[in-house]
């Protein structure tokens, strides 16, 4: 079947093991990466934002805005996306073109390091602004906890999603070297040999006669068979 074997899954249409799925390291990743998502823009709602003596609300990370609007929007999104590809991959093995599959492996591929390094930013990002946040103008240290936890799991999440870029690229390659299949299989236009010319084929000249015949017309002319 086309696509079977090939970008790091099995034959098309071959059961799903949950267990042994559960247990593969990509499964691993896109499930921490879930979690670290939460953890991020959860913390930034429910104790990101101060109010300092006025009715508008600050963000803990220096009064600076932006960098909580940021923590939480590629945290809902890789939060978003870690579900949509974890369906993917349950869905992958039953995928049986190897065009559909490579598009399945260059979206995640790009995908995933792209947010792996909107992580990096992200981290780097929280980290100088909390770093320039004055303990005045945290009254009682309100969110300090939760500024601490959106910047280490910011940190978690660039390892989680460089790993699944890492993958994917693993995927990316193994199909790239499928000896299953040739390549004009891949691309859908089977090459149909012609039938050999046969230059081993006999001749009417190669004919030989039956067994017996020259024995007949060898026998004495003058012999006559008896009567009984």
């Amino acid at each position: 079947m086309e696509g079977a074997g090939s970008f790091g899954a099995g034959r098309a249409g071959g059961a799903l093991d949950p267990v042994a799925f559960v247990k593969q390291p990509q499964t691993i990743l896109r499930i921490l990466s879930w979690i670290f998502s939460i953890v991020v823009f959860g913390s930034i709602v429910n104790e990101g934002y101060i109010n300092s003596g006025s009715e508008r609300l600050h963000c803990i990370f220096n009064k600076n805005n932006d960098a909580c609007n940021y923590g939480i929007t590629i945290g809902v999104i890789a939060f978003l996306a870690s579900i949509f590809f974890f369906a993917l991959d349950i869905y992958f093995p039953q995928i049986s073109s190897v065009k559909d599959r490579k598009k399945a492996v260059l979206l995640e591929m790009g995908f995933s390091g792209f947010w792996a390094f909107l992580w990096f930013v992200g981290f780097c990002f929280l980290a100088n602004q909390w770093q320039r946040t004055s303990p005045r103008e945290l009254p009682l240290n309100q969110g300090a906890d939760a500024a601490r936890a959106a910047i280490a799991f910011s940190f978690f999440s660039i390892i989680t999603w460089a790993g699944l870029t890492v993958r994917a690229v693993q995927k990316y390659l193994l199909g790239t070297d499928m000896t299953l299949f040739t390549t004009d299989h891949v691309d859908g236009n089977p090459t149909i040999q012609p039938y050999p010319t046969g230059t081993t084929m006999e001749t009417t000249e190669t004919y030989q006669s039956p067994p017996f015949t020259e024995n007949l017309q060898t026998s004495p002319k003058g012999y006559q068979v008896p009567t009984y």
